[in-house]
């Protein structure tokens, strides 16, 4: 926004604190996962695409995307996927949690450590997880590339924010 009154859409935010699992930043469009996922047989380690059919989510494209899940299902070999995803650059740009999740941070750990690649990983409550999803205007399992975006900061002391930013149009303007 330019601050000059020209603008045509106003922001809403909201922020909501949390544990840093993995230190990075990380923004993108919120992508809420319907159901846990293996990266492991679930997602395409060179597309980022959700491939399990099984998944209410078939067919989503994991990068740049913050990524909001209860945790991960299973595989340990879904670390060495979820590495090489972030390497290729279509892994998430940020991944939020419910629950501790050994497998997605130590696939965010190796490629950190491998490639460079510094992906924040945040645990928050159930609670906030839902208060952030049910913020969304257009329904939390479906990517929203226009109007909402996640900004998720995690230091290396602990602390970390998760800010949910919607831009709606001025009233009178479309």
């Amino acid at each position: 926004m330019t601050g000059n009154g020209s603008d045509s859409v106003t922001a809403n935010v909201l922020g909501i604190e949390g544990v840093t699992l993995c230190p990075g930043e990380g923004s993108g469009p919120p992508l809420f996962l319907a159901q846990p996922l293996s990266f492991w047989g679930g997602a395409d380690r060179s597309t980022g695409m959700i491939i399990d059919t099984h998944h209410p989510q078939h067919g989503a494209l994991l990068g740049g995307t913050v990524l909001m899940m209860d945790a991960s299902r299973g595989s340990s070999s879904s670390s060495s996927v979820l590495a090489e995803q972030l390497r290729a650059g279509v892994g998430p740009a940020a991944i939020v949690l419910t629950a501790r999740d050994a497998i997605v941070a130590l696939g965010v750990l190796a490629a950190t450590e491998l490639y460079g690649n510094t992906t924040p990983v945040v645990l928050l409550s159930a609670m906030d997880a839902a208060i952030l999803r049910n913020s969304l205007p257009h329904g939390p399992e479906v990517p929203s590339p226009g109007p909402a975006r996640v900004t998720v900061t995690a230091h290396a002391d602990g602390s970390a924010v998760v800010v949910l930013q919607l831009q709606t149009p001025r009233q009178g303007q479309s």
